[in-house]
């Protein structure tokens, strides 16, 4: 039983310049932690975010030194007091019960992270749009529903998910995928991670190839980097993409303008792999470098 005065769980939302979305992301999240002990703080650079959030009956405002989501985090944990914590963007926003469904997993005490799941907004008749359906579902989807079946590691969606607290402290300020950071740590400490699917997490993707590839650099390119490819708990890489994604991949389209897109999205992952090779493997950028701004998903 939580401790007098400390709450059962602590909600964190990273945003910056999201003074547009960050209303409904809470707005979704506050009438679902009504019956709960719960804190909700907002973790923002800028003061029109920061202003908009602090409207909000029960919300704290963290003022953080925009120097990127890691650090926003880390601010987050350190001053979260919740024994699960959820993390999430200020750029979505969550379904109705997805709180309760991402918390019903930590009844077993061998859980020690549980992934939300991302559901596209962009429509399926663009190109783009139907990238996005085709990851979320037939990639992302189908990947943790298989490894949360069989026990086995995967990773969280940065989207939304929920951990428990203690078991991560810092996170390198360089990481490129955070979410995938976490996992590792706390799949490196013999806890499971779970799937709740009907957690979901509703997200608008880019709408341009230019967008498309910064995102894509800074989730996929985060296992590029040392933390993850020395980890023995292996999920993401171009080979397992290819060997266990490429046959879903083809299974998806319902006619064929879609499995033209379906051709053309393997280009462009291939295409992706190769600049997270030079940039990140080679090169070896910073966060600075390659964290971009993507403003179409706003």
């Amino acid at each position: 039983m939580a401790a007098l005065n400390q709450p059962e769980l602590s909600i964190l939302i990273t945003a910056y310049r999201e003074a547009e979305t960050i209303g409904k992301a809470l707005e979704a999240i506050l009438p679902q932690v009504g019956d709960l002990t719960a804190e909700v703080l907002v973790i923002c650079p800028d003061e029109e975010t920061a202003s908009v959030a602090g409207r909000y009956p029960g919300v704290t405002v963290l003022h953080d030194p925009g120097q990127g989501k890691p650090t926003a985090l880390n601010l987050g944990l350190r001053q979260a007091r919740g024994s699960i914590i959820v993390m999430t963007d200020g750029d979505v926003y969550i379904g109705d019960n997805a709180i309760a469904a991402l918390l019903a997993p930590f009844d077993d005490p061998s859980t020690g992270a549980v992934s939300g799941r991302p559901v596209s907004l962009s429509p399926r008749t663009t190109m783009l749009g139907y990238w996005s359906h085709l990851l979320t579902d037939a990639g992302a989807h189908a990947e943790r529903l298989k490894r949360d079946a069989a026990g086995q590691f995967f990773v969280c969606s940065g989207y939304l998910y929920a951990i428990r607290a203690g078991l991560v402290g810092t996170i390198p300020e360089e990481a490129l995928a955070e979410d995938a950071v976490i996992s590792h740590l706390i799949g490196g400490q013999g806890y499971r991670i779970r799937y709740a699917p009907k957690a979901e997490v509703f997200v608008k993707y880019p709408t341009t190839y230019r967008d498309w590839l910064a995102q894509k650099v800074r989730s996929a390119g985060g296992y590029a980097q040392p933390i993850i490819v020395r980890s023995p708990l292996r999920m993401r890489s171009f080979w397992h993409e290819v060997s266990g994604g490429t046959w879903r991949a083809l299974r998806y389209p319902r006619n064929i303008r879609e499995m033209l897109w379906t051709w053309a999205l393997l280009l462009a992952r291939l295409h992706l792999w190769l600049l997270i090779f030079w940039q990140v493997r080679v090169r070896r950028l910073p966060l600075s470098r390659l964290w971009k701004r993507v403003e179409s998903t706003k």
